[in-house]
């Protein structure tokens, strides 16, 4: 029995220390990443602004809307979306590097949720940028009911 308990405690020991070590991964919100945050400044214009959910899906460029961003060199930006069939409507937030564990993800803070961000799938070339989010990265009114609905967004930006 003394045997079983002392590789007990020795097993409890090394389970410990190995998720201490886990801590060491946290995530940091940084300017730079795969490139540095401010390369994005200026305006761009949306070539797709699709918003998705289970089978459902809008592209407001597509049906002749328009979508456009101005970022500032700091991050900060303001994303303008103008559907043909409603208003348009603004929401604006800051640019990050979500860096984990050396590597980088592109993360996004919307002002309406201060104390959290979204990570995006990116593609940057100096004058084109694709950002795609999973589950839950963006907000689109589908029926246009006045509420919001949760989605994924998928939108590509040229410099304009």
């Amino acid at each position: 029995m003394k045997t079983f308990t002392y590789v007990f405690l020795i097993s409890l020991i090394s389970l410990t220390f190995s998720c201490s070590s886990d801590d060491d991964g946290q995530y940091v919100l940084t300017k730079e990443g795969r490139f540095p945050i401010s390369e994005l400044a200026g305006d761009w214009e949306a070539t797709k602004a699709q918003f998705s959910v289970n089978t459902l899906s809008v592209d407001v460029v597509e049906n002749g809307g328009t979508a456009s961003m101005s970022v500032q060199s700091n991050g900060r930006f303001t994303l303008t979306i103008d559907p043909v069939d409603r208003n348009a409507y603004t929401v604006s937030g800051e640019m990050f590097w979500e860096e984990w564990q050396k590597t980088f993800y592109f993360a996004i803070v919307w002002d309406d949720d201060p104390d959290e961000w979204d990570t995006y799938g990116e593609t940057f070339d100096g004058t084109t940028l694709s950002l795609n989010g999973g589950a839950d990265t963006g907000e689109y009114d589908f029926d246009n009911d006045g509420d919001m609905e949760s989605c994924s967004a998928h939108f590509i930006f040229v410099r304009s």
